[in-house]
C-alpha cells in the first residue's frame, strides 16, 4: 500500500514537473516572414483573377448558347419564349436566364424583331416587351427604368390610337397583326415574350 501512494506520487509530482517545465520554456517569438505573406497575397490575387475571367467567360459561353437559338442584332439579341405568362412572370424569367424583356431601339431592329417572332411564335400573335409605364402614367420606360427612345404605337385606329388604356393598361406587347406595331395591355394577361441579352 506504501509502495502504491509512493507511485502515484512520484506520478503526481512528474506532471508538476512538466508543466512547470513547459510554463518556463518560453518560446521565442518567431518573425514573420513577409515577403511570404506578400507571395502568398500575389498568388490569391492571381487566382481571384482568374476565377473572375473563369466566369465571364462562362456567361459569354451561355450567351453565345441563347443568342444562336434566337436572332442576333449589333451589340445583342433576342429570344422569343412562346410559353404564354403574365409580364411580372416573363420578366422573371428572362432574368433568370441573365436577361431583361426586349425592347426594339430601332425601325430597323424592331422590324428584324417582327420577323423573327413571326417564324418562332406565330404571325398572329402579340408578344410581351420589356417596356412599361408602371411607375408614371405616359412614362414609357424599358427594364432598366430609361425612357425608350424608340417607339412604335399603332396608331393605325384614329377613334383609339395606343397607348389607349390609361392606368389599366400599363405593359406594352409588340402585335404580329398590327405589323409589329405596339398596344398597351393589361399585364396580367398571359402571352408570349422575348427575351434581351447584351453581347459584346
Amino acid at each position: 500500500m506504501a509502495l502504491r501512494g509512493a507511485g502515484v506520487l512520484l506520478g503526481v509530482l512528474l506532471l508538476l514537473h512538466c508543466s512547470f517545465q513547459q510554463s518556463t520554456t518560453r518560446k521565442k517569438p518567431v518573425k514573420k516572414d513577409t515577403s511570404k505573406d506578400t507571395a502568398v497575397a500575389d498568388l490569391q490575387k492571381q487566382i481571384d483573377n482568374i476565377i473572375q475571367e473563369l466566369n465571364l467567360l462562362k456567361e459569354q459561353q451561355a450567351l453565345q448558347t441563347v443568342c444562336l437559338k434566337g436572332m442576333k442584332t449589333p451589340g445583342k439579341c433576342f429570344l422569343a419564349e412562346p410559353v404564354r405568362k403574365r409580364y411580372h412572370t416573363a420578366s422573371e424569367d428572362c432574368n433568370a436566364l441573365g436577361g431583361v424583356l426586349g425592347s426594339p431601339s430601332s425601325p430597323e431592329e424592331s422590324t428584324r424583331l417582327r420577323e423573327y417572332i413571326s417564324q418562332s411564335i406565330g404571325p398572329g400573335e402579340q408578344v410581351w416587351l420589356g417596356i412599361n409605364d408602371m411607375m408614371t402614367e405616359g412614362t414609357w420606360v424599358d427594364q432598366t427604368s430609361s425612357k425608350i427612345t424608340y417607339k412604335n404605337w399603332d396608331t393605325s385606329n384614329s377613334r383609339s390610337p395606343q397607348p389607349d388604356g390609361g392606368k389599366s393598361q400599363n405593359c406594352v406587347a409588340l402585335s404580329m397583326a398590327s405589323q409589329g406595331r405596339w398596344s398597351d395591355e393589361n399585364c396580367r394577361d398571359e402571352k408570349p415574350s422575348v427575351c434581351q441579352f447584351n453581347i459584346v
